[in-house]
């Protein structure tokens, strides 16, 4: 008897989820999308297995904005062990050496101003960054090293929040594309003892933190209460990931022509910059640019329902 294929729903929006440890981002992702019953589902950048907090999941339109949550900034907490280099500089990884450890608070206080600002960060082997189409993970296993370039980084925050023994947590605010366990294993490395990620917790990315995730239990329990459509309540608004945008209302008949992709002008727009755009009912539209000539210029459109 031939299986009768799921028809998936056109829902739209952001869940965010307190990815649970142990999970890739596509494996929460896929999770989430079953449980959704979503047509069309993509994340806004990887969190390692070993690290857990704030993944935003983007369904159905608000795919569309996906990139501008991956370009933001993003906060973490992390644990690190000072004394173990590991492969894959975290827990997951197999130890290199082991050193003994005596460093005073005081000592690694006085590294940390170096690690701060922008800097230059070297990827690390064991990440999803690709040479000639392979991922660097997989070279990693196969026992390979290759030269990577460094990149340009920014650590806005970088502050030692305890130390206990030879376990340092740390808060770090950062750039996009920061590998927080080269920077706890360049840290090790400046105090000599070495160090890699134990923990590591997401607390924010771009405009969500903590307080605002739902974590996967809840959800499971949301679907076998109410099944897939139980799951929409935890849905965030498509624009939700830009609200710190400006925000421009058209009219009735500017929206018409913006919709059909040619620029409009707006009294009350800003003077440049990108801005979220409503219609006259108050509908989220799309994300628009200011052009030159003060007109606003449609970029990302969300389709008509």
């Amino acid at each position: 008897m031939a299986q009768v294929k799921r028809i998936r729903r056109a829902v739209s929006g952001i869940i965010l989820l307190d990815k649970p440890r142990g999970f890739t981002s596509n494996a929460a992702l896929q999770k989430v999308r079953w449980l959704l019953n979503a047509e069309k589902a993509g994340h806004t950048g990887s969190l390692d297995p070993l690290a857990t907090g704030v993944l935003p999941l983007c369904f159905g339109e608000a795919t569309k904005f996906s990139q501008y949550l991956l370009d933001a900034d993003k906060a973490y907490e992390t644990v690190a062990q000072l004394g173990v280099t590991t492969t894959t500089a975290d827990a997951e990884g197999e130890v290199i050496e082991r050193k003994p450890v005596n460093i005073s608070q005081a000592q690694l206080e006085a590294v940390l101003p170096q690690f701060r600002g922008d800097l230059q960060q070297v990827p690390p082997m064991y990440s999803a960054l690709k040479r000639d189409g392979q991922p660097l993970y997989k070279l990693a296993r196969a026992g390979e090293v290759v030269e990577r370039e460094p990149r340009s980084v920014t650590i806005a925050r970088l502050d030692l929040l305890s130390l206990e023994a030879d376990r340092a947590r740390l808060a770090v605010s950062c750039s996009k594309g920061t590998y927080i366990r080269t920077l706890v294993e360049d840290i090790g490395r400046e105090l000599g003892c070495g160090a890699h990620v134990a923990e590591l917790r997401r607390t924010q990315a771009g405009p969500f933190d903590l307080s605002r995730t739902v974590t996967l239990e809840e959800l499971e329990q949301a679907h076998a209460d109410g099944g897939p459509e139980a799951l929409d309540a935890f849905l965030l608004p498509v624009d939700s990931g830009l609200e710190h945008w400006p925000l421009l209302q058209l009219s009735e008949h500017s929206a018409f022509y913006w919709l059909h992709g040619q620029p409009v002008r707006a009294p009350q727009a800003p003077q440049f910059g990108m801005l979220r755009v409503q219609d006259h009912n108050g509908r989220f539209i799309g994300i628009g640019e200011v052009s030159d000539d003060g007109r606003i210029a449609p970029r990302r459109l969300i389709r008509s329902e």
